[in-house]
């Protein structure tokens, strides 16, 4: 078993179709699973980086990292934050999402970002904080573009924000993410990250 990493762009025919087929199984899509292998999921802007838990040629679990320069409360910081987290139906239950996701939070600080955060659906907070992530209390993300905001707390949202700072000037600006909007704006493919 081994964790790959690509470009999402660079990431080979033959593991994107398996990627996509996982997605599907958890977010069945209009177009379904046949959508072109090179169409692009995510904002080229926002750089993604694919990692891929595979056991001899099968994806067993998948995520990206999608990464942006935010300024918040006056300050210029580099943010990370995972994306279409999903593990196959046949691996459910086996640690690898977690696996996963403990390893892109390792390569976010490897990159030597000042913090990662994302949002993730209430029930799945403990799933997270088991890999490394916290709760970052009373903080909304706002997604989308500033002319078309998407915040993570409107009506029928049921999302928790998730973060990590990495980085001195990170953990210096943390307090000022508690209980804040955070303008993350990734643009209108991802409106949240």
């Amino acid at each position: 078993m081994q964790i790959l990493s690509f470009a999402e762009a660079a990431t080979p025919a033959d593991l994107r179709v398996q990627v996509r087929g996982i997605q599907e199984q958890a977010w069945p899509s209009e177009s379904g699973p046949d959508v072109a292998v090179d169409t692009p999921t995510h904002d080229p802007a926002l750089r993604p980086l694919s990692m891929l838990l595979v056991d001899e040629g099968t994806v067993l679990a998948a995520l990206d990292i999608l990464f942006k320069e935010i300024v918040h409360a006056g300050e210029r910081l580099s943010a990370g934050g995972l994306s279409t987290v999903v593990t196959s139906k046949q691996a459910r239950g086996s640690g690898y999402g977690r696996q996963l996701v403990t390893a892109a939070r390792e390569r976010m600080i490897a990159q030597s970002l000042d913090l990662g955060l994302f949002t993730c659906d209430r029930p799945l907070q403990a799933f997270y904080e088991s890999a490394g992530w916290r709760v970052l209390p009373g903080a909304v993300l706002i997604g989308g573009t500033p002319r078309a905001p998407f915040p993570s707390d409107q009506p029928g949202f049921d999302k928790v924000t998730m973060s990590d700072f990495f980085s001195p000037a990170g953990r210096q600006a943390q307090a000022s993410f508690h209980h804040s909007r955070i303008e993350l704006y990734p643009g209108e493919i991802d409106k949240l990250w």
